[in-house]
């Protein structure tokens, strides 16, 4: 692939969609990572550092990720803004019941959703989102999280793709090696969290697609056929009840998914 060329074409799409919407330009979380990297730098390319705003927004974070995240902007010779989500995330815990650990750890990318939104609101921007192709598949995000954005420009690359695609941009090669990390606790990975390579979940989810030659045991696809299943809602548009009218206020038709 002409990672080159691919450059160009996401940035082209995301400019049109700003176009089409009316607004400057874009809002991007950076977390510090390759995903938010590749798509800030896409950002720049399609409408330049002046309409690209770029977010830091440490949570109980790791002080390296803002570090990486630094890196990240002066590279684009973005200025990023730093907001510190801390006391407000320790304030609504302090008033929820408590609850599993993993509805405490989304609720920073819930607040982040929410910070950046205020952002785009503000500046007539659209939210860019940093999923990638896996991520999406398997639902590896947070609902009304880091998955509440207005598109996805990484969203159809597998993570080799996006590290290829990170070079073609000239991301730094640090935050390229670096283990990716939603950095929902100390020392959390999305390798170690998920139980699998991404190098083997793209060989994986490709040949679910393509119909190729499966290159991992039963056992291991048949998990990432029930993770891809049981995170179908988090691809999906809200339901609503469809209203037969034909048949009266109180009649409706049948659910099903096609």
């Amino acid at each position: 692939m002409d990672y080159d060329a691919l450059a160009d074409s996401l940035a082209s799409w995301m400019r049109t969609a700003v176009e089409s919407a009316g607004l400057r330009g874009f809002v991007v979380g950076l977390s510090g990572g390759i995903d938010s990297a590749v798509t800030a730098a896409l950002s720049v390319r399609a409408v330049g550092t002046e309409n690209t705003f770029g977010v830091i927004m440490p949570c109980h974070s790791q002080t390296k990720d803002a570090d990486y995240a630094t890196m990240l902007a002066q590279s684009l010779l973005l200025t990023p803004e730093v907001i510190d989500l801390t006391a407000a995330c320790d304030a609504l815990e302090a008033d929820l019941p408590e609850g599993p650990p993993m509805a405490h750890a989304n609720i920073r990318p819930r607040l982040r959703m929410t910070t950046l939104y205020y952002l785009a609101q503000s500046r007539a921007c659209l939210v860019a989102g940093t999923g990638n192709k896996p991520e999406l598949m398997m639902g590896y995000f947070t609902k009304y999280g880091d998955g509440g954005v207005d598109l996805e420009p990484l969203g159809e690359l597998y993570k080799r793709e996006v590290r290829a695609l990170a070079r073609a941009l000239d991301v730094p090669e640090p935050i390229i090696a670096r283990p990716p990390t939603a950095g929902l606790w100390p020392g959390q990975t999305d390798e170690g969290e998920l139980g699998i390579t991404y190098d083997e979940l793209d060989a994986i989810l490709d040949a679910l697609e393509t119909g190729a030659p499966m290159p991992s045991p039963a056992s291991t696809v048949a998990r990432i056929q029930r993770m891809i299943a049981a995170s179908a809602h988090k691809r999906a548009v809200p339901p609503a009840f469809p209203v037969d009218r034909s048949q009266g206020s109180g009649a409706g038709r049948s659910i099903g998914r096609t």
